[in-house]
């Protein structure tokens, strides 16, 4: 399905990208930490929230 030099390619690119975006991950921590100091609530209540529907779909079967 694919050839030699596709899968090559492919491995390389996904190498490369893989360390490009932990290099700049790193170099944003601090910065991150700083600016985004609520996110994990936010994104823990969405998650609630999500599980919390489902419940009711289930136990209502709407």
């Amino acid at each position: 399905m694919f050839s030699t030099g596709q899968w090559i390619f492919a491995i390389s690119f996904l190498i490369a990208f893989t360390l490009i975006i932990v290099f700049t991950y790193s170099k944003d921590k601090k910065l991150h930490a700083k600016n985004y100091q609520g996110v994990k609530w936010v994104g823990i209540f969405f998650i609630l929230f999500i599980i919390i529907l489902f419940c009711i779909k289930f136990f209502f079967k709407i």
